[in-house]
């Protein structure tokens, strides 16, 4: 079996598609946060990809008119595998959750990382925090390869970090909320993020009623990325794997611990 391949799709997007052989079970579209940029998500995108799930990571300009940005999904989207899967990580979450209910894209759930929930500021508990490059990849992730991986990307926006959050993308995202319905949404967030405190986070999955919450015990900002980055791949795919099933996400596995049977 060949490896996942990955090419450029449209101008600075990345695609990670199915080893040969493979029927395509699902299409995920990601938009990166603030700093990162497509081939920080090279290991997520294999990995799905592996699964036989079709990844593009986009390589949005922030600031992007949200009418841009619909349109560059949905031509990277063209005849897709469904279901469709409209991601992002940090900012991009929010630019994810305003571009769900666009008119011209008809997704069938969303998947938020790390989101961005603190309006027009940093959420940064402490800003002494991202006071030097080593203080915002300690923030950012526990994990050494992906660490490593930042440190080489000459590319990567360092310091972007701090950047506030814009306040007409929070707005655009929070006027989106009531307009997504049941639509399934799965959030992935670190339990030790700085950045975006969880406590908001579980305060928008309570706002959302198709809405899953995976909280990552000890984990960082980049939610996708980070220490545990296994575990919460498998878990994307437990849910992608749901998701085939409709939008009411059918059980497929039920795991029932055993007890002893005569104290043996």
């Amino acid at each position: 079996m060949t490896a996942p391949t990955a090419v450029l799709a449209v101008t600075s997007t990345a695609s990670w598609y199915p080893p040969e052989g493979l029927l395509q079970r699902g299409t995920l579209v990601l938009l990166p946060g603030r700093g990162e940029n497509p081939a920080v998500y090279e290991r997520f995108g294999r990995r799905l990809a592996a699964d036989a799930y079709a990844v593009h990571i986009l390589d949005t300009t922030p600031g992007e008119e949200e009418a841009r940005l619909a349109a560059d999904i949905a031509q990277v989207t063209q005849s897709a595998a469904a279901p469709l899967v409209l991601a992002g990580s940090d900012t991009g979450a929010l630019r994810a959750l305003a571009a769900a209910v666009h008119p011209v894209l008809h997704i069938n759930a969303l998947l938020l990382a790390g989101t961005a929930l603190e309006g027009d500021r940093t959420s940064l508990s402490d800003p002494s925090d991202l006071s030097d490059w080593d203080s915002e990849l300690g923030v950012r992730t526990a994990c050494p390869t992906h660490r490593g991986r930042l440190d080489a990307d000459a590319a990567f926006g360092r310091g972007s970090l701090a950047d506030p959050v814009p306040t007409g993308l929070a707005q655009a995202a929070e006027q989106a909320v009531p307009q997504l319905g049941a639509l399934p949404v799965l959030l992935v967030h670190g339990e030790a993020d700085t950045v975006s405190p969880v406590a908001a986070v579980r305060r928008l999955a309570s706002s959302l009623p198709g809405s899953v919450l995976a909280t990552v015990a000890d984990g960082r900002h980049d939610a996708l990325n980070d220490i545990s980055h296994r575990s919460v791949a498998a878990t994307v795919i437990q849910w992608l794997e749901r998701l085939r099933g409709g939008a009411h996400l059918p059980t497929v596995i039920t795991v029932t611990a055993t007890q002893p049977v005569d104290g043996k």
